[in-house]
């Protein structure tokens, strides 16, 4: 019996002979095209069936006999320039609408891996940290250690997303310590001074508590924001491998073990163009029995630095934790292609088990913030003045993804792509349903088949354009 590929949806085509339809399965299809014709589009079903061959088509094969990492999730940062915005410039109504839509798993885009800022980042309304004094001062014990800068804004929001989305998983970081704690006397600048090495293993311990206290459970952290950069205008500091490792190994690794603190500690968080860096630390004996991950930032290098750190320490998960779009970045359909090729296929592809970008929201001035990224962009906008919500490239970018792909998940081994077409496929451990993403980077539509066993589909998808696939 000859069996010939269906074709439906974006790509029928009244040229082509019926299909044997036996054993045929339903495909979900969701589309995001660059020119916003479409956004999060449920289109027609497409159809898997039994095929003998793919008449000259390139092919994507799925095949998840064949598993990769298992899946946390997607998402953005808690800043405090997003928290401020959603919970002072929203009305209740608004502001519960729009978290449900970006955390509920019922029709919601189910974002479920975001980063928490230890105190200020560039994204703040000032410059701030857990425990400030006068200059001068110190605070070895940390006795005035207080996170009561985020009770007003940052933890209502994150209580409420935990609520809505309990699979939510945290890590947290700090852009600078107390300025107490600084060679530079500053939240800007410096390095750690040997002295407080003990006083900033605490300061993750009292963090970490006083978060659970407030119900929010910090599942990682890293060290330092960015530990290779320094910057005059927005809290930082420096924190070299070596230092690192010796700050892991003999401090804060050890008074996590002696306070009974289970939240794992993360190396690295900066670009992918330094992967020296965490192998230097991961080649330290006694600082990699506490490093359970690696996270990296998209600013420079490629995502394979993530495989060159994993195939060295293959028990070692690794993470995105900070990405950004912005006025610098050429366009929607620019982005679209960016963060779904690089921060959603690539990223995976080589190893990412979570995916977070920066700011969730940011209002049409891309702030508030304290100097720093000037044109940075959030996933949504929301406009200062009557709370309007737009809905940007990077939303889309993730919401093709974190909708579909539940935690838990476990990427599944699948064709990378041809020509301008690439993708990355996924199967929920929950219900058993297949996930493909596929993207179409190139100016020009692509025909290609899908085939799962012996069963396929063609489909033809737009120019820069994305399409989610889902089967059970």
């Amino acid at each position: 019996m000859a069996a010939l590929l269906l074709t439906l949806g974006c790509s029928s085509s009244v040229s082509d002979p019926p299909a044997v339809k036996y054993g045929a399965r339903p495909v979900e299809t969701w589309l995001t095209t660059g020119d916003q014709t479409k956004s999060l589009s449920h289109e027609p079903d497409d159809t898997l069936v039994v095929r003998l061959e793919a008449r000259g088509l390139p092919v994507i094969t799925i095949d998840e006999t064949t598993r990769y990492q298992q899946i946390v999730g997607f998402g953005a940062a808690f800043t405090d320039a997003a928290t401020y915005l959603i919970e002072t410039r929203l009305a209740s109504d608004q502001r519960e609408a729009l978290l449900q839509e970006l955390f509920s798993r019922n029709g919601g885009l189910a974002l479920s891996f975001m980063r928490i800022p230890m105190g200020a980042s560039d994204f703040s309304l000032s410059w701030y940290s857990y425990d400030d004094l006068p200059p001068g001062e110190t605070d070895p014990t940390l006795a005035h250690f207080s996170i009561a800068p985020d009770l007003t804004y940052k933890l209502p929001v994150i209580q409420r997303a935990l609520a809505i989305n309990p699979q939510l998983t945290l890590m947290a970081n700090p852009w600078s310590p107390p300025a107490w704690m600084k060679t530079s006397d500053s939240l800007v600048q410096g390095t750690l001074r040997p002295e407080a090495y003990g006083a900033f293993a605490n300061y993750f311990v009292k963090f970490i508590q006083a978060y659970a206290a407030q119900g929010v459970p910090i599942a990682g952290i890293t060290l330092q924001n960015e530990p290779h950069s320094t910057a005059v205008n927005l809290p930082t500091m420096t924190l070299d491998p070596s230092t690192r490792a010796l700050l892991i190994g003999h401090y804060v690794g050890p008074t996590f073990a002696r306070a009974g603190v289970k939240t794992a500690i993360w190396e690295y968080d900066h670009n992918w163009y330094f992967p020296s860096q965490p192998l230097t630390v991961l080649g330290d004996g006694v600082a990699a029995k506490y490093v359970q991950a690696v996270a990296w930032h998209c600013y420079a290098g490629l995502p394979p630095a993530q495989s060159t750190v994993h195939d060295a320490y293959p028990t070692v998960d690794t993470y995105v934790s900070e990405c950004s779009g912005g006025d610098f970045d050429g366009g929607y359909a620019s982005s679209l292609n960016y963060f779904v090729g690089t921060l959603v296929i690539a990223a995976t592809r080589n190893w990412a088990r979570g995916v977070a970008l920066w700011n969730l929201a940011l209002d049409q001035w891309d702030g508030p913030h304290t100097q720093g990224c000037e044109h940075c962009r959030g996933l949504v906008t929301i406009d200062w003045n009557t709370g309007a919500i737009s809905r940007n490239a990077e939303y889309y970018a993730l919401a093709q993804v974190s909708k579909f792909v539940h935690p838990g998940a476990y990427r599944i081994a699948s064709t990378y792509g041809f020509g301008s077409v690439t993708s990355v496929a996924f199967q929920n451990t929950d219900d058993q349903s297949i996930v493909a993403l596929v993207l179409n980077s190139g100016s020009q539509s692509s025909t290609f088949a899908l085939q799962w066993g012996q069963k396929s589909f063609r489909y033809t998808l737009p120019p820069i354009s994305v399409v989610t696939f889902i089967w059970k």
